[in-house]
């Protein structure tokens, strides 16, 4: 191949060195102002499920209207007391000093329930309002530790309910600022020093991944700061990892560019120029990519897919451009130096000139494996594919219970079952149904009469309790509650015409039959009451209206993804057969790690099942990721092929390419791997689905199935460009020609 080296014309010795000077202080400057963010998340972001559902789901038009009705916007905890036996009066006594204690915590909202005994006597549970916009795990960590203090002795207790297992979700985001990216970077750093066995190589990558981080969070914490974008710990944790993997995945294919220029023998600057000449258009394209497909989850009706798009977007635009001006502006100033103690030689890293014959080397090796049998390697590499592909038919992704979103230990996990033991198991996450005030007795006579619902309330603010209960005779509503003799029967509150009634489920709140009560009442009240007319909502609507909002946005946004995609792969390569092979072995890759993660989730893990957006998000990030690599290799095979012809310039763009690729997938398969440190189920399945699916791509597709496809295809590959009209000798001889220059393979392609 030609040697690409930069003109003869250089800039004067103080631009050659103040220029990579400046881009450093710069990055200095944007990192050293939000590294101290990462600190600061929390302050900006937010786990309340029912905030990223989308504004006409039920579940959310019944969330933003309950505090007119309860006087103020609450989230239930409940504390569960339970002893060994039956509770004594003396115990059921003292514990009514455990709710004045709990009482006096500051955030708790409104005022605590006495202790509720159960029917077998053996537990209490009692009702606590929590000001949802206080720190939730805060306010349940104190109410834990009032409750443990005043106990009485020989009772345990749990805190459970909705606060609680949001308190508990919060806990597991919360290795996220140290713990995750410690682990993440450390992994990139191994895998650096043993692939360039070099101190100081590996430091350089990890500073251009680290500062696009600092410079990507202090943009997103601004946002999320004005209310653009909705930031949780899932979010967070994903844009660490994929700023983390992506822009050492582009700082690799750099590196490898900037040493096959000082393998040449060039300056440092010629290098630099030449490394960024060849390295420019495949980073952009993939980071476009990438960028181009995570967009595409604007479409999602989930406020926190789309919040998901651009933060993670923004944080590939800073992966792209750290890659493309810092770690350029690093290695201009350290030169050689950088790859001490193994400094290429002058001429150590040239493309052997023939790759079907035996050279040494694995990647010379892979090469001729490769053109002597291409046919059956991508036929049996695709039949191993498709196999592992099967298992996705054992995927169980339709959501999970929220009390298995934790993994490992969970006070309101535990809480729960103890609850559901003694109480019906809805208590405390009830079903809210608002309906207009003349249609009170129809509607609670269709609550009273599912299976799935234990009692009927509705929302009085004359009850002392504020609730009382609903009982139908002769058509009419009759509300009832315990109170001082003589006192005026209860009416129920009335906030634009109409009331909030609630309903207590017989099943755990997120349980499967507590989801079918819920679709059946919609169902039943819309039939009873006309189309619409009462809303649905609390816990249980919330978790059924955000897994069938999933299923949806993962039927249109997987498409979308595939057809942009195809378009940015037609114009990178000038070729329409070439990105349709390209993007079905990204299919039938995806296909793969799902069915095997399908497998392993099953009969390895026992995870209960998964969240409907594991697959969107596995696919997401497998295919815009492993579209990366597809870009990475044809592009260096279509800059080979114009001098060298297309079998040939497959085998020298697979030689070329094959170390960078496997390093990337390497780095990006722990960088996503490291996902799995943080104790939240979504999380751990993304983490494996990503990591295996990516090492799949690393050593089966890009190594094995799509050079061996496009090498047995040869010059078709490029159709229906003018290279796949080019007479090609390699075609028809795999003996190698004398390699023709750029210009005289232009002047072909023109005639």
């Amino acid at each position: 191949m030609t040697n690409l080296r930069s003109t003869d014309r250089k800039p004067t010795r103080w631009l050659r060195v103040g220029i990579p000077v400046l881009l450093v202080l710069i990055w200095l400057v944007g990192g050293s102002i939000g590294g101290p963010y990462f600190g600061k998340v929390s302050e900006v972001s937010t786990n309340d499920s029912s905030a990223y559902l989308p504004s006409s789901a039920d579940a959310t038009q019944v969330q933003d209207r309950l505090a007119d009705f309860t006087g103020g916007e609450t989230i239930p905890a409940i504390v569960v007391i339970a002893g060994d036996g039956e509770l004594t009066d003396a115990e059921i006594a003292d514990l009514q000093g455990v709710t004045d204690a709990i009482g006096e915590v500051d955030g708790v909202s409104g005022d605590v329930s006495p202790p509720v005994l159960s029917e077998d006597g053996r537990a209490v549970q009692i009702f606590v309002p929590l000001d949802s916009t206080g720190n939730i795990d805060d306010i349940v960590g104190e109410v834990r530790d009032v409750v443990a203090d005043d106990l009485p002795t020989g009772l345990d207790s749990w805190v459970t309910g909705p606060a609680g297992f949001t308190a508990d979700l919060v806990a597991g985001f919360l290795g996220i600022d140290g713990l995750l990216l410690v682990v993440a970077l450390l992994a990139v750093f191994v895998i650096l020093v043993i692939v360039y066995r070099s101190p100081l190589l590996p430091v350089l990558v990890l500073l251009t991944s680290l500062f696009a981080l600092c410079v990507a969070l202090l943009t997103v914490w601004w946002l999320a700061k004005a209310g653009v974008v909705v930031l949780n710990g899932q979010v967070q944790g994903i844009l660490f990892i994929l700023v983390i993997g992506a822009a050492t995945d582009y700082a690799l294919l750099y590196v490898a560019r900037f040493r096959e220029s000082i393998g040449r023998g060039d300056t440092r600057w010629n290098a630099t120029t030449s490394a960024w000449r060849g390295a420019f258009e495949p980073i952009l394209a993939s980071g476009g990519t990438v960028i181009a497909g995570l967009l595409c989850l604007l479409l999602s009706d989930l406020a926190t897919n789309r919040a998901l798009g651009p933060i993670a977007s923004i944080g590939i635009v800073f992966a792209v451009l750290s890659a493309l001006t810092f770690l350029p502006a690093l290695l201009a100033i350290f030169g050689r130096a950088a790859f001490w103690p193994f400094i290429p030689k002058d001429g150590g890293t040239r493309i052997p000139e023939d790759l079907t014959k035996k050279q040494k080397g694995f990647w010379a090796r892979q090469a001729g494996f490769v053109a002597r049998h291409a046919r059956p390697v991508w036929i049996i590499s695709t039949v191993v594919l498709l196999i592992a592909g099967a298992g996705v038919l054992q995927l169980k992704a339709d959501g999970v219970p929220s009390s298995d979103l934790v993994l490992g230990a969970s006070d309101a996990r535990d809480g729960q079952d103890v609850l559901a033991e003694h109480f019906p198991g809805g208590s405390g996450s009830p079903v809210y149904v608002i309906v207009p005030e003349d249609k009170i007795a129809d509607a609670a006579t269709v609550l009273a009469a599912d299976d799935g619902i234990d009692s009927v309330a509705v929302t009085s603010e004359d009850s002392p309790t504020g609730q009382a209960g609903v009982t139908v005779e002769d058509g009419e509503a009759v509300l009832t509650t315990v109170g001082p003799p003589g006192a005026a029967a209860p009416t129920a509150t009335v906030s634009d015409g109409d009331v909030l009634l609630v309903a207590t489920l017989t099943d755990e709140a997120d349980s499967v039959a507590a989801e079918d009560t819920v679709r059946g009442l919609r169902v039943d009240l819309d039939e009873e009451l006309g189309e619409d007319v009462a809303l649905v909502g609390g816990v249980t609507a919330t978790d059924v209206d955000t897994n069938d909002t999933s299923i949806r946005d993962r039927t249109l946004i997987i498409p979308l993804v595939l057809l942009v995609i195809l378009v940015i792969l037609m114009l990178l390569l000038r070729s329409i057969l070439a990105p349709v092979l390209l993007v079905l072995s990204v299919i039938v890759s995806f296909a793969a790690a799902l069915g095997v993660s399908a497998l392993v989730f099953n009969h390895v893990f026992g995870f209960p099942g998964a969240d409907p957006a594991v697959p969107l998000y596995g696919f997401v990030f497998l295919v815009a990721l492993g579209i990366d690599y597809n870009i990475f290799l044809m592009t260096r095979v279509r800059e080979e092929s114009l001098v060298h012809g297309t079998r040939r310039g497959i085998l020298r763009g697979l030689f070329a390419t094959g170390g960078v690729i496997t390093s990337a997938g390497l780095v990006l398969a722990s960088t996503f791997a490291a996902l799995g440190v943080i104790p939240i189920l979504f999380l751990a399945q993304l983490a494996f689905i990503v990591a295996f699916g990516v090492l799949l791509d690393t050593f089966i597709v890009r190594s094995l199935l799509v050079p061996a496809l496009a090498y047995d295809i040869g010059k078709k590959i490029w159709w229906p460009s003018k290279l796949s009209r080019v007479p090609d000798d390699v075609d028809a001889d795999t003996s190698a020609p004398e390699p023709m220059s750029r210009a005289e393979y232009r002047r072909t392609l023109e005639s």
